[in-house]
């Protein structure tokens, strides 16, 4: 079905996938994946990727009801700042198009870090690698999957 799916299922972790019909005029994708599956937002996560001052791309997994901190993941990564990584160098180095990039299965693997919230629930949602796919699984499976730590890279 996509990489992340595919990863899930040779890796033989519980997940669950939950399609839905994305409204191509929505801009919020996390938003409307929480919406429409009648979610708490805090457990929808969204797929973030931004580049260090060293040049390296990191990806920050935070809830859709919450904000990427840029001082926090930079310093979570072990640098000094942090900013939002170009739309088309994300595309081509995750494999997957913007509002569907999944932290799991992506065409190369980059440094990945879960805010910790994630850990709140016994599961949570991120992208399945297609706008309208989401994937629902445990954050210790997502963070196996996509070997990340845990960080607190959000802000309300």
């Amino acid at each position: 079905m996509t990489p992340a799916i595919d990863l899930a299922t040779k890796q033989q972790v519980a997940f669950t996938v939950h399609q839905y019909q994305h409204d191509p005029n929505v801009e919020s994708y996390g938003d409307e994946a929480a919406a429409i599956l009648k979610l708490n937002p805090a457990q929808v996560f969204k797929t973030l990727v931004v580049e260090l001052n060293t040049g390296e791309l990191v990806v920050g997994i935070v809830p859709v009801s919450g904000t990427l901190n840029l001082k926090t993941i930079a310093s979570a990564a072990g640098a000094k700042k942090a900013l939002m990584a170009d739309k088309h160098k994300v595309q081509r180095t995750t494999g997957y198009v913007l509002g569907g990039v999944s932290p799991i299965g992506q065409r190369k693997r980059l440094t990945t870090i879960i805010d910790h919230s994630a850990n709140n629930f016994e599961t949570i949602f991120v992208s399945a690698g297609k706008r309208g796919l989401d994937i629902e699984l445990a954050a210790s499976d997502l963070a196996m999957l996509s070997n990340a730590k845990f960080a607190s890279i959000s802000s309300p």
